[in-house]
């Protein structure tokens, strides 16, 4: 009985998203003058800096447990 409640619940979730309006007006502005491709530039720009420097973090650590 409680697996059927929560896969209804799940279900009233999911049909609530389907509701909802498709175009947000901020996306209609950025996209209508091209500039979302510059938030989205600027994104990934920020998301490979923070993956090099963990990465770079990860090799330093890896270093430092050899040593001891």
């Amino acid at each position: 009985m409680k697996k059927l409640i929560t896969t209804v619940l799940m279900l009233m979730v999911v049909m609530q998203l389907f509701a909802q309006d498709q175009g947000s007006s901020v996306v209609n502005t950025l996209a209508g003058s091209e500039k979302i491709y510059v938030v989205v530039v600027c994104v990934a720009v920020i998301l490979l800096g923070l993956l090099f420097f963990l990465f770079s973090i990860d090799r330093r650590l890896k270093k430092l447990e050899k040593k001891s």
